[in-house]
């Protein structure tokens, strides 16, 4: 088996939902590491170094889209692609993007979407692709 495809960091309160989102991407061959709640995730985030994250809103302590908008302020993490997983209302999508989360997933979700979107996040980041499958070029199309 060659490397993990990239390692994702899972945020929920809900373990039961932490868990079907670490089995569906752990499936997929993706690394990951998951928190219960903002403030976890953002004292895991420097020592893990994911290439993705996924947030849920309604949380403890720390909720998601001000956790979204910490990981943007900090330049360790600003260029981190986010997806929210969540209920997703009109006004958190609004809230999120004005967080500067890239990628919305409305629970219940297909675990088929979920793989769609994480990939995606993870092709787009990072630095130049050393085989050039993916090369720059439509790097700025995915902001409306």
């Amino acid at each position: 088996m060659s490397g993990a495809s990239g390692r994702v960091l899972v945020v929920d309160d809900n373990r039961v939902i932490r868990q079907l989102i670490r089995v569906n991407l752990e499936l997929e061959g993706f690394e990951v590491v998951t928190a219960a709640d903002g403030a976890e995730c953002l004292e895991v985030v420097q020592q893990v170094r994911p290439d993705v994250v996924t947030l849920d809103v309604v949380m403890p302590r720390l909720d998601g889209l001000r956790t979204a908008a910490l990981l943007r302020a900090d330049p360790r993490t600003s260029h981190l692609p986010v997806a929210v997983i969540s209920a997703c209302t009109q006004c958190e999508v609004e809230s999120g993007i004005a967080a500067g989360v890239d990628a919305f997933l409305a629970k219940p979700f297909e675990p088929a979407e979920l793989v769609r979107l994480v990939r995606q996040l993870m092709h787009r980041e990072g630095p130049p692709s050393v085989d050039g499958r993916h090369g720059a070029g439509r790097a700025g199309s995915t902001r409306g």
